[in-house]
């Protein structure tokens, strides 16, 4: 299961692997790749919780806008 989400608030490549730590640390969540121009991650992973992931995010000090199934 995929999913693509977007996010406000990364404005380096520090915030992207910050992003990226926080996400591939929420449970299922296999791989995650996040892209600083794009201003968005895609999630790769079973059994993906919206909720923890926007929490992830959020927890990291970004904001999730869409998450796209």
């Amino acid at each position: 299961m995929k999913k693509l989400l977007k996010i406000e608030g990364m404005s380096c490549g520090h915030c992207v692997m910050h992003v990226q730590s926080a996400l591939e640390d929420v449970p299922g969540v296999k791989s995650a790749k996040v892209n600083l121009l794009e201003r968005e991650a895609i999630v790769d992973g079973d059994n993906l919780d919206d909720q923890a992931l926007r929490a992830a995010v959020a927890d990291a000090g970004y904001r999730v806008v869409q998450i796209i199934p």
